[in-house]
């Protein structure tokens, strides 16, 4: 079994213009072209896990305006539970209703938010960020955070591995999935501040970036049993990723903790 627990689908008709829009940022940004290896649709994700032998993936919407929000939770809400998706939902941190929403989201069935700190352009360590984490605890629900660099914004970085050690001050960690293995291209600073606490990584955009020694350390030391795998997609191959993760040189048990038994817990998968 495999489950990528973190993708990026868009509406049918915005989901091109979407895409294009990301695509130029990282042109901006980086100074060459990176591509979508599929265009973000629903039915591209699903096509996608059916030639990559995916058997579930979770879906992470992001508000980047408050005006967003209801529209990006009822349209996770319709595709949470179906076809093998699931839905977290999203708000922006500097909304007025904030606890008014994430209430709706539990009550939605949802298993959780995704806040992007660098789209959001908010600190994590922010009281606003603070007091979303404090409740999604309470509730019960996980928190996805974009951490470290993103590849189509431009610094100053608003989740790094340092400030993220922050919230720990207000919350436990184990409801918090830091994306991209801790920090996007900030591994170093994963391995000094984050490895070692509650706070879950996935593997999303990092495997083919990241140095393989480095790699194997932090499942090591971090725990197999606090990584998901995830890919990002539509900005990384599905298939390609899932074999890679399924070839490291690391033990049968912890590659199966990666790719699908921490995800069942946390999706409460039979």
């Amino acid at each position: 079994m495999v489950i990528d627990f973190h993708t990026h689908v868009f509406p049918d008709k915005i989901a091109e213009r979407t895409i294009k829009i990301l695509e130029n940022n990282i042109l901006k940004v980086q100074g060459k072209e990176g591509h979508a290896v599929i265009r973000a649709t629903l039915d591209d994700l699903k096509v996608s896990m059916r030639e990559n032998s995916i058997d579930y993936s979770v879906v992470l919407p992001i508000a980047t305006a408050p005006r967003q929000t209801p529209s990006i939770n009822r349209f996770a809400a319709e595709i949470n539970g179906r076809d093998n998706i699931f839905s977290f939902g999203s708000l922006h941190p500097s909304q007025d209703d904030w606890e008014e929403v994430l209430e709706g989201i539990k009550e939605a069935g949802l298993m959780g938010i995704k806040l992007h700190p660098e789209y959001q352009q908010i600190y994590v360590d922010s009281p606003e960020c603070i007091r979303i984490l404090k409740k999604c605890e309470e509730l019960g629900l996980y928190t996805v955070l974009h951490a470290g660099n993103d590849i189509g914004i431009e610094p100053p970085v608003h989740c790094s591995p340092e400030r993220l050690t922050h919230v720990l001050e207000y919350v436990k960690g184990d409801m918090i999935i830091a994306a991209h293995l801790g920090a996007w291209k900030d591994w170093d600073n994963v391995e000094k501040y984050l490895v070692g606490t509650p706070i879950i990584f996935d593997t999303a955009f990092t495997v083919f970036f990241i140095e393989l020694e480095q790699l194997i350390r932090i499942i090591k030391n971090h725990g197999s049993e606090k990584i998901l795998f995830a890919t990002d997609s539509p900005w990384e191959h599905q298939g390609k990723s899932a074999e890679f993760v399924a070839g490291l040189p690391i033990d049968k048990s912890d590659v199966d903790n990666i790719l699908y038994k921490n995800a069942k817990k946390i999706l409460n998968l039979r």
